[in-house]
């Protein structure tokens, strides 16, 4: 049985408990906080609070509202997945991806087929758990979405995002969240298959990956896009490096959607001395994972 249950949040009360847990996982500014009266007016008219309880104690929960998609056929409907969040010690649980798979069960039932929402593309954790594990999919670079923030994750840097699209009745995503577990698809076999990296990333000061002057353009079925594995642990060490990769994965991303590819996956790798974060972008329907 998992260490936490999952239910609706509704109560007044229980809103409270959503604001104290921002504070904890986005610290340093309280205007980066949703407030209470905001998420009791999303939940009267549509929107969708997951909490995850240990016992009494909240430890984290998904928050989403009813939102339109503007495509040439005429605004579409979808759930806009605005916040997730899971207290420090429950990283690493399962406990997000058990959260995003309620909210999947529970949007679906609202008759809805689309959910969208965005994070920062150099943070590997998040990119592993969105692509690899829940099966979004990505072709949308946003500069600057939020401005400066000024909470402790994020302040210091442009606040650049992908917009992921999750499309809830796919066989895609419903592989990923059945109970059989996906095949693990590591970089070696990527290059078995003669696929490489986009560029070659050199190590800087402090054994950081410093990202190159130049890149090729992209060609081919499948690309490879290498990150830095630990963004949030480079960015304390020297945000001028931080600086530089967002500037940088900024140009890549921009160029490889423009030439028409998308984010399909997500390699984490332990294989090597140390872990090294890919991207899989593909152009048509080209892909490694026979599960596809």
């Amino acid at each position: 049985m998992p260490a936490w249950a999952i239910r609706l949040i509704e109560t007044p009360e229980e809103m409270t408990l959503v604001e104290e847990l921002q504070r904890q996982v986005w610290s340093g500014s309280e205007t980066e906080v949703v407030p209470d009266h905001l998420l009791i007016t999303a939940i009267h008219n549509g929107g969708v609070i997951l909490g995850a309880f240990s016992e009494d104690q909240l430890v984290g929960f998904v928050f989403g509202f009813p939102g339109l998609d503007m495509v040439p056929d005429g605004p579409q409907p979808k759930h806009c997945s605005h916040l997730l969040a899971v207290l420090p010690g429950w990283r690493d649980s399962g406990l997000g991806f058990a959260l995003k798979r309620a909210q999947w069960q529970v949007v679906r039932h609202q008759g809805l087929d689309h959910i969208t929402w965005t994070y920062d593309p150099l943070l590997s954790r998040n990119a592993y758990l969105n692509i690899a594990k829940l099966g979004a999919v990505c072709n949308t670079y946003r500069r600057s979405e939020y401005g400066k923030m000024r909470d402790g994750l994020n302040a210091g840097l442009p606040s650049d995002r992908f917009q992921v699209d999750w499309w809830l009745n796919t066989r895609r995503v419903e592989r990923r969240l059945s109970r059989r577990k996906r095949p693990h698809l590591g970089l070696d076999h990527f290059t078995r298959a003669g696929i490489q990296p986009l560029y070659s990333s050199t190590l800087a000061a402090g054994s950081w990956l410093n990202p190159p002057e130049h890149f090729m353009q992209p060609e081919g079925s499948l690309l490879l896009v290498e990150i830095p594995a630990d963004f949030m642990a480079l960015k304390v060490a020297d945000i001028s490096l931080a600086q530089a990769w967002r500037l940088f994965s900024r140009e890549v991303f921009e160029t490889s959607f423009g030439a028409g590819y998308l984010v399909t996956d997500f390699i984490y790798d332990r294989s090597g001395d140390g872990s090294r974060s890919f991207y899989v972008l593909t152009h048509g329907h080209s892909t490694l994972d026979e599960a596809e």
